[in-house]
């Protein structure tokens, strides 16, 4: 016992130096993007203009409107929402206990889209106006939608790689009907939909960041409470019950946060792919634990800075031409879930 002693505490304090170390990269790498993104642009801003601006507050230029009415709100937004969107990865892998499921692969994100533009035409038509509420809800019932068709697939598919392909297939029927509804939309009635139905963060205002920081706020907040018996849930059900978890209703809260957080980030940016794969990937890869206590919170700083970063890629690989986010996200993660299955297939 006392010879093992010295090796479990030089073990936990490895450990430890690794989550510090991969925690003050995350923070380091969010304030270099985000200063990238406040000074890259059409109009680049010198680093001491910057400064000035952002300490004195002043929108009396140019420069300063553009900071502080378009810059920043569209790089809090990709912060939000992207964090929004590995979180809810993070949960749905969970729940199926598969590190392929993700909002955009089970087609929860493209439910989401297609009420969302449903109610967006509907509601322009008639009242001339959207509130971000109302967008939020609409994204929410289309995700539950999409949710509830994936779990009646569930019982009848008890394989889950044939339950991926069933959600991919309904992700497909969701997205043709959205395209249906864009195509047949009138100009007068609709605008940038179809920009926002391919997923963007431009156009962000001071109120939707607001509403989402809210919304993402209070849910990550309840999905970081849920850390212990998330962590009990990952050693089987059985384990998850012998420690007091009640299994209904932990899956169903499970489906309820990760739909809020996919919901919200499709309302304001539209749907946006595999981010809610990848990151968490990454990020429990590079922790070496799947704590959720610690994976937790680097999965939304993980996600923050991976949106943010295809989002300055998307704004200035072809300027002035803006590329739509999930362009870029496909390209980066799409190799990330290629090299998982490959890993996982040589059991590694």
């Amino acid at each position: 016992m006392a010879d093992r002693t010295p090796v479990f505490f030089s073990e936990r304090f490895r450990r430890r130096g690794r989550c510090q170390l991969v925690f003050a990269l995350l923070i380091a790498a969010l304030f270099v993007i985000t200063v990238l993104n406040i000074n890259i642009g059409s109009v680049p801003i010198p680093m001491g203009e910057i400064l000035r601006i952002l300490l004195h507050r002043a929108t009396d230029t140019t420069q300063g409107s553009i900071i502080w009415k378009i810059r920043l709100p569209r790089i809090l937004m990709a912060a939000i929402l992207g964090g929004a969107l590995s979180l809810a990865g993070f949960l749905l892998q969970n729940f199926f206990g598969n590190p392929i499921a993700g909002p955009f692969v089970l087609g929860i994100s493209s439910g989401a889209k297609m009420v969302v533009a449903l109610t967006m035409i509907l509601l322009l038509k008639r009242m001339g106006a959207v509130s971000s509420w109302a967008l939020v809800a609409a994204a929410f019932a289309g995700s539950l939608l999409s949710v509830g068709f994936i779990l009646l697939l569930s019982r009848k598919l008890r394989h889950m790689a044939v339950l991926l392909v069933g959600g991919i297939m309904i992700g497909y029927i969701c997205s043709a009907v959205t395209d249906f509804i864009v195509t047949f939309a009138e100009e007068s009635d609709i605008v940038n939909l179809h920009g926002w139905s391919l997923g963007s963060f431009s156009g962000m205002s001071w109120d939707s960041v607001a509403m989402a920081a809210v919304v993402v706020g209070i849910t990550g907040a309840a999905v970081f409470l849920m850390s212990k018996p998330i962590g009990a849930y990952q050693l089987g059900e059985a384990y998850a019950q012998s420690m007091g978890v009640n299994i209904r209703a932990f899956r169903t809260a499970l489906i309820l946060l990760s739909s809020i957080l996919s919901a919200t980030v499709t309302a304001f940016a539209g749907p946006i792919s595999f981010v809610g794969i990848a990151v968490p990937h990454l990020v429990k890869r590079a922790l070496n634990t799947s704590k959720p206590l610690i994976v937790i919170p680097a999965t939304f700083l993980g996600g923050a800075v991976f949106c943010m970063a295809c989002d300055l890629v998307a704004r200035t690989a072809f300027a002035p031409t803006e590329l739509n986010i999930s362009t870029v996200t496909s390209v980066v993660g799409a190799p990330v879930v290629i090299a998982m299955m490959i890993r996982r297939q040589q059991g590694r």
